[in-house]
């Protein structure tokens, strides 16, 4: 069974799941491994391992500036992968890699499903793919058994919502807002993701739902995801990051930002 999909299943009554994102080789080369320990530690069930690339469409100015950081520190694919196969020497937990397509096509579609399977690899987002265009990498990853996840947003048509769950598999990406990535404030953005959330449990049947964009609290996360099967984090972690390093113990900060972000202390 998927790692993903396990996760799911033991999900107790109630609980929403957390899904951090990370950009690989954020804040340097040697902490990305840790961090995916420690968030695990923390109360994380899944990680998004963002693929930094130069020219993202879906990111704002957050995880653009980590990205340019991993990239000058000579971030990879390879390195990437190498990163997956070592947290898979100490751990399970579910490791989704999150980019654009760019970088996949030059690396080789049919050489980075395999690679990413054979290193632990739990499934890929890739939101510059529109769904007609999936043929691009659907094929190759379900030879891998790489479960594809897709995105919805508030924009999205109920037919696109439809197909979109029929592609996916783990779950389904719900963007709480249309725009970029970046911490929002969570009272607004839960206000109008409401009758959005009701709107897709009513499309999306085959898949949980998980929802991002704008989280950066626990009490966020209640409120955002208060009819989703969990949520997922990214920008917040981000700046927590880029606040707290270098300091000495700048791990230990973001750990119990983490767990603040799970539990609410």
């Amino acid at each position: 069974m998927n790692r993903i999909t396990k996760k799911f299943e033991e999900k107790e009554t109630g609980e929403k799941l957390m899904n951090l994102f990370i950009t690989a080789g954020y804040p340097d080369l040697e902490s990305t491994v840790d961090l995916i320990l420690g968030f695990e530690q923390n109360g994380a069930d899944m990680i998004e391992l963002g693929m930094p690339f130069s020219d993202p469409l879906a990111d704002g100015p957050t995880i653009q500036y980590s990205s340019d950081v991993a990239i000058e520190a000579g971030i990879s694919i390879d390195k990437i992968f190498e990163m997956v196969a070592e947290v898979r020497t100490k751990s399970e937990i579910p490791i989704i890699l999150m980019g654009y397509m760019n970088p996949v096509l030059r690396y080789g579609v049919s050489e980075f499903c395999k690679k990413a399977r054979q290193v632990g690899v739990d499934g890929l987002i890739l939101p510059d793919i529109p769904i007609e265009e999936s043929g691009l990498i659907e094929k190759e990853a379900k030879m891998n058994g790489l479960p594809v996840i897709y995105l919805v947003a508030p924009n999205t048509t109920d037919e696109r919502m439809v197909l979109a769950d029929e592609k996916s598999d783990g779950f389904v990406y719900c963007v709480s807002v249309t725009g970029v990535t970046g911490a929002r404030d969570g009272e607004e953005v839960s206000k109008s993701v409401s009758q959005f959330i009701q709107k897709v449990r009513t499309k999306v049947t085959k898949n949980p739902v998980m929802i991002g964009f704008g989280i950066k609290s626990h009490a966020d996360a209640e409120r955002i995801a208060a009819n989703a099967d969990g949520f997922i984090v990214g920008s917040a972690l981000i700046d927590k990051i880029r606040a707290s390093y270098p300091n000495e113990n700048w791990k230990q900060d973001v750990f119990k930002f983490v767990h603040s972000l799970k539990f609410g202390s």
